[in-house]
């Protein structure tokens, strides 16, 4: 019998609670390389707060996340987890491209501006490399922040409500982005209201009030039931 895939995300026993408010309810996960996986859920299911201990941006109140086997929020598992956050986290004098090289410069890269310039025309930025992202409208700074989450290496991605913003092409072509990512090896887990994308991914977790009512494909379930 073949041994099962090795967890490049995997949460173990993960609570967070506020007080007395239960955020997230005991999660156990484990999702493999090339995985696709989407989080599915109301507002306040917990799919954002598991995002954020999964990029180590949350601690949880219990329990353990790890990313490769290094702890969520180290720098080995900031160094192999890319997350691209639901409100774009910009600077105010930076250009797009100066976010580029900083970002890259950050990770080690020299060989970066092909695969940046190759980013900004899918993304239809490349017009705008030069420009401040502090001016642009929600959608392309959301461009902005998905080319810097896509520019460096990584092995997880985790994505938080991508497509608020986003115009069709760009929506279209950051779902192409993410399925190349995935055939690549990396596994993308997505939290996200859009169950039209839901039902085209690997596997789908439904999360309602902190806890998990659904983990499987997304076409063995009626997938409006999740989020009702």
């Amino acid at each position: 019998m073949a041994s099962p895939a090795p967890s490049v995300l995997a949460a173990m026993g993960v609570t967070k609670s506020y007080g007395d408010l239960v955020a997230l309810e005991p999660l156990d996960l484990a999702v493999e390389a090339g995985q696709r996986l989407a989080l599915v859920g109301h507002n306040g299911s917990g799919k954002t707060t598991f995002i954020k201990m999964a990029a180590g941006l949350l601690e949880p109140t219990s329990g353990t996340v790890a990313v490769a086997g290094e702890p969520a929020g180290s720098l080995e598992a900031r160094a192999l987890l890319s997350y691209v956050p639901d409100e774009p986290v910009l600077y105010d004098d930076l250009s797009v491209l100066e976010h580029i090289e900083f970002t890259c410069r950050l990770h080690g890269l020299d060989d970066w501006e092909d695969r940046a310039a190759d980013l900004l025309s899918l993304l239809g930025l490349a017009a705008r490399a030069d420009d401040l992202p502090s001016r642009f409208s929600r959608g392309l700074r959301q461009k902005t922040s998905i080319v810097l989450g896509l520019v460096r290496p990584f092995s997880v991605l985790v994505v938080d409500e991508p497509f608020v913003g986003l115009d069709p092409p760009g929506r279209e072509t950051f779902v192409n982005l993410m399925e190349e990512a995935a055939r690549d090896g990396a596994c993308v887990v997505v939290a996200t209201h859009q169950l039209d994308y839901a039902a085209t991914v690997d596997r789908c977790v439904g999360l309602r009030d902190g806890a998990v009512v659904y983990d499987g494909r997304p076409d063995e379930i009626e997938l409006p039931s999740l989020v009702g």
